[in-house]
């Protein structure tokens, strides 16, 4: 029983239709799901991943009309997104720049050449070159030429004021290894990484004493990490020996999903691969129409009346 990697990760918006031009258009990903927070249905959740829609590889958003995120410790504060190596990361930078997205140069970071940016609503971002290692599966609709498009979900930063109740979770709960250490300009890094390792696997933590953040649209929502559908059961039995308080076992018809806080109230999901996003819709015209799991469906056309249309405007 292994975690394999991120999952996914989950944030907030606040003004949906730009962030659909802004991840669809500037960054070139594919909207392959569109449907509802299953647990709110005023609200979109949008997922953009690759061209397969494969795990590991999709950023998704709750659309909350609510004020921007008070950043903070106790939350995750930079995703990183991978990238085919140094020359994609140089040409990130040129459209990222011309943007007027981008200020920043790239570093090395950890290994790893490395740019920073933040979307339009402050969400915290990165764009890292993950040496090519891994598959990959481009989108033909992309504005992104196929050799520079974003791979799939890299390292995961925490800020925790306590490190090693949140290195405790991770490494005695989901078998995350500690693999190293490096700086920033925020202070010292530590790796963990989880399967294979490498930057699809691995969560960072960082030491912020600061006030704890407080949600809001450019925050982080939750991270997920993946496992084989087999090990679904297990992984239940698992947190209920550790006595981890979790939510039990949650079917969200396109994976099976357990979720827990670890001790600082970040909020993690533990994620199968499966059934994956073409439980009802076809690969060629994923999120192309609103799509409702069946026990929604009912309710689909009180569902699309409290939903705003969503109109994307200009892309860079």
């Amino acid at each position: 029983m292994q975690l394999t990697g991120i999952h996914h990760l989950t944030a907030v918006t606040a003004r949906a239709a730009e962030n659909v031009a802004f991840y669809t258009g500037t960054l070139g990903l594919r909207l392959v799901k569109k449907t509802v927070n299953q647990d709110d249905v005023s609200a979109y959740h949008l997922f953009y991943a690759d061209g397969l829609a494969s795990p590991g590889t999709d950023i998704t958003f709750f659309d909350w009309p609510a004020p921007r995120e008070r950043r903070g410790s106790n939350s995750i504060i930079r995703t990183h997104l991978r990238v085919p190596g140094e020359g994609a990361v140089a040409w990130w930078h040129a459209r990222l720049r011309e943007a007027r997205i981008v200020e920043a140069e790239p570093v090395l970071r950890d290994g790893r050449l490395t740019l920073d940016f933040e979307d339009p609503e402050g969400q915290r971002l990165a764009l890292v070159d993950d040496g090519g290692t891994g598959p990959e599966h481009p989108w033909a609709g992309s504005p992104v030429p196929a050799a520079y498009q974003i791979r799939g979900l890299g390292p995961i930063r925490l800020a925790v004021p306590d490190l090693g109740r949140t290195a405790a979770v991770l490494t005695q709960v989901l078998g995350l290894r500690r693999d190293r250490a490096f700086q920033t300009e925020d202070g010292p890094v530590e790796v963990y990484a989880m399967g294979p390792g490498g930057p699809a696997a691995e969560i960072q933590l960082l030491a912020d004493p600061s006030a704890p953040a407080r949600q809001g649209a450019g925050a982080v929502h939750h991270v997920a990490f993946r496992i084989p559908d087999a090990d679904y059961d297990a992984w239940a039995d698992r947190l209920r020996a550790a006595r981890v308080p979790s939510s039990g076992p949650v079917d969200r018809y396109y994976f099976r999903s357990l979720y827990f806080r670890e001790p600082n109230g970040i909020l993690f999901e533990i994620a199968t691969d499966g059934p994956g996003f073409t439980a009802d819709e076809p690969l060629e015209t994923l999120g192309e129409r609103l799509a409702l799991p069946p026990f929604l469906e009912p309710r689909r056309a009180e569902i699309e009346a409290g939903l705003k249309p969503l109109r994307p405007g200009p892309v860079a």
